[in-house]
């Protein structure tokens, strides 16, 4: 199996992220590299809690596991470091709100699954 240079690897990292987002195809093609080397080490970078979009798509297209890690990326910072950040990536902060609250919405909604294990768990009442 063919070794490759963290240098090779930081610079195929920034091509599949923003703001170049890059397919794997064309970075395959570009650097010869097989593709599935290249599924293999994007699926590692996204289990160590990088941005790395699942395809070339406009960032509304990204996952939600992908829009999720951004918003916990920016978290932290103020409205000035949070558009520098957006800059360097190729989005809005109009964005990263976005997803933000609807992360929040989505975790202010009762799970329907909470709603039928309360139904199941009540007491039985004979009327």
């Amino acid at each position: 199996m063919r070794r490759y240079s963290e240098t090779v690897k930081a610079e195929v990292k920034s091509r599949m992220g923003p703001p170049q987002r890059q397919s794997v195809a064309q970075i395959s093609q570009e650097f010869g590299i097989h593709v599935a080397t290249l599924y293999n080490w994007r699926h590692n970078w996204r289990l160590q809690g990088e941005v790395v979009p699942a395809s070339a798509k406009d960032p509304e297209g990204w996952s939600a596991a992908d829009k999720f890690t951004l918003v916990l990326e920016t978290a932290g910072l103020n409205a000035t470091e949070l558009s520098a950040f957006c800059r360097e990536r190729g989005l809005f902060p109009e964005h990263v709100v976005r997803w933000r609250q609807a992360a929040q919405d989505a975790n202010a909604q009762p799970l329907l699954t909470e709603v039928v294990w309360l139904f199941w768990t009540a007491p039985i009442v004979n009327l």
